[in-house]
């Protein structure tokens, strides 16, 4: 959900006469825009997720600031209203609603300084069901591409839009049966689920833009809509990969809104790229009007799919984990002293002991596959 802070520039550049790669001076004045990304879910007690943050300049490297400390609710043009709670990283849910679908709805955000923002009201858009997901592999790069496929039999919908939540089994280098507690050695059982270090799942939420339109169409049927590319020998086909896609039905102007995302994030800084005043989406700063806001908010009905991947299931995919590279070392080790770690480096924790005292050590992320960002816990849908 962090697509929406590559496009300040968009909403700053002004037109030049030749077609030539240019560096604004503007991306390196730090705005600090707010960002607001989500849908309001108008399915039958549907939990509706926003994110806030704040821009950042093209130049930077780092991950966009969560925008923390603020009041958001989603309002109702009849007067109702209901509270989004923090829940951290600049991400807030509401609880389960079941909002009117004949009805119109808004955001309305306060930030901890005190500047007031909301949206437009905006009707609910129907959304069909996802038909199925298909993937293939590219004949040449091998890349994994992730296919969307849909239809709306009353050709009402005909603007569409995904995002998705990426889940993979990945695996620690070496399987270790010890565990380590500062320089304390503990036994660890493979087949506990709690205690395991070697099998760990990943998740991660979409960062691009996914969207099609029927509209030039005789039928409102989408087919063949690209979603995601898995890079080859990612890690995420390590062993098993699922993905799991959400489809929203959008109104043209949110469609319209989201193609100059989609171009903005794809092109590179030329004249012919979409200039500022073509950005505009349907949300406002009300406690300062020239204050530029990023994003457009819909309300719509929200369908899914999963489907999983093996590794089986792909050629010539060769994941190779060069970060860090996993040695193996060999520790002396006193007899006397059985469970304590004599290695000075607390880098490196043990692999296995050696006939004669000795014991063979790794680094951590070798051994432990959770130092790479993952859970050693499996989720619930897994299968």
């Amino acid at each position: 959900m962090s697509r929406n802070v590559y496009i300040l520039a968009i909403v700053l550049l002004c037109g030049f006469a030749c077609k030539k790669p240019y560096t604004p001076p503007e991306i390196t004045v730090n705005y600090n825009y707010l960002v607001i990304d989500g849908v309001i879910n108008a399915n039958p007690n549907g939990v509706t997720t926003i994110l806030l943050s704040r821009t950042k300049n093209l130049a930077d490297t780092i991950k966009p600031a969560a925008e923390n400390g603020a009041q958001v609710f989603v309002e109702g043009e009849t007067g109702s209203s209901f509270p989004l709670g923090a829940q951290g990283n600049g991400v807030y849910n509401s609880a389960p609603l079941n909002l009117n679908v004949a009805g119109k709805y808004r955001l309305r955000i306060v930030t901890k300084d005190g500047s007031a923002y909301q949206s437009d009201y905006v009707s609910v858009k129907q959304t069909p069901p996802i038909d199925s997901l298909s993937w293939r592999q590219d004949t040449l790069t091998k890349d994994v591409l992730i296919y969307a496929h849909t239809h709306d039999p009353s050709n009402q919908t005909q603007f569409y839009r995904w995002d998705y939540v990426e889940t993979w089994q990945y695996h620690a280098a070496f399987q270790a049966s010890w565990g380590m507690n500062g320089t304390r050695i503990y036994f660890i059982d493979p087949y506990d689920q709690v205690l395991q270090q070697y099998n760990c799942w990943g998740t991660i939420n979409s960062t691009n833009i996914a969207i099609a339109s029927s509209e030039a169409l005789s039928q409102d049927v989408i087919s063949y809509a690209l979603v995601n590319r898995v890079k080859q020998n990612a890690e995420k086909l390590m062993v098993r990969y699922s993905i799991n896609v959400r489809q929203y039905g959008l109104t043209r102007e949110a469609y319209r809104y989201w193609q100059i995302i989609e171009k903005s994030t794809q092109q590179t800084g030329t004249v012919f790229d979409p200039q500022p005043a073509q950005l505009i989406g349907n949300i406002h700063c009300t406690s300062n009007p020239s204050e530029p806001v990023i994003g457009f908010v819909s309300a719509s009905f929200v369908t899914e799919k999963r489907i999983f991947i093996d590794h089986k299931d792909v050629i010539d995919w060769h994941f190779i984990d060069l970060s860090p590279e996993c040695g193996i070392i060999n520790s002396f080790q006193d007899p006397s002293d059985f469970l304590h770690f004599p290695y000075p480096d607390t880098a490196w924790a043990i692999y296995y002991y050696q006939s004669g005292g000795g014991m063979a050590i790794s680094r951590k992320p070798c051994l432990d596959c959770r130092r790479r960002g993952g859970t050693n816990q499996k989720p619930s849908f897994w299968q």
